[in-house]
């Protein structure tokens, strides 16, 4: 397996194991739950990063894409299998835990703000530690990632739900965990981040900036 086809495949399982991962963590109530969280995405990222780049994350894959180290179809190939990574850790999860009693009670403008703002952290990171050519072949990318996730959870989940991820907020929608009437905010809100945090990028490494791949 090789090519478009070997990273689709590594993003789905990753993206699978990372979501099965926080359901669990959430149904198990524990106060560690944001480190559990985090901790799963870096270990995610360190065993993918090598096949596929470990986005995990459409808005990441927005992000990179826009950076210009993918093209459209690799873009649409990531997505794809992302979102049907987190819908089949969500459908296997009923089989331990049952759906969520309630969805997350949020307000609409300050949860949007949260999703935006801390995704924008988020793929800021990730275009910084594993995309850019400053820091080649470095150790510490899946650590500063799955931290960030860590902050972003404690700091911001009690606003938004924490999902900074239109996958994850996907997997947390088919438990319950998130009301599905919201699953805009979820999915649009994070792209909107991603494509600012690109934005950024490009604009503070302008030696390193490269055209968005048709």
């Amino acid at each position: 397996m090789t090519g478009t086809l070997r990273s689709a495949v590594a993003e789905l399982v990753g993206t699978f194991v990372f979501v099965f991962a926080i359901i669990g963590a959430v149904n198990s109530g524990s106060d560690l739950t944001p480190l559990a969280i985090g901790i799963a995405l870096m270990v995610m990222v360190y065993a993918t990063g090598h096949v596929s780049g470990a986005h995990l994350n459409p808005a990441v894959s927005v992000g990179v894409w826009l950076r210009g180290a993918i093209d459209v179809a690799g873009l649409a190939a990531y997505i794809v299998a992302q979102l049907v990574g987190a819908a089949l850790a969500a459908a296997v999860s009923f089989a331990i835990w049952p759906a969520a009693a309630e969805a997350a009670k949020i307000e609409i403008g300050p949860a949007f703000l949260a999703e935006a703002l801390w995704t924008f952290v988020l793929v800021y990171v990730v275009l910084n530690v594993a995309t850019s050519k400053d820091h080649p072949d470095n150790s510490f990318y899946g650590l500063a990632i799955g931290a960030t996730v860590f902050v972003g959870a404690v700091g911001l989940g009690g606003v938004s739900g924490g999902g900074f991820n239109p996958a994850v907020a996907l997997g947390l929608s088919i438990t319950g965990a998130f009301d599905w009437s919201a699953y805009w905010l979820y999915f649009i809100a994070p792209i909107v981040g991603a494509a600012l945090a690109a934005v950024v990028f490009r604009a503070l490494n302008a030696h390193d900036k490269l055209p968005a791949s048709a």
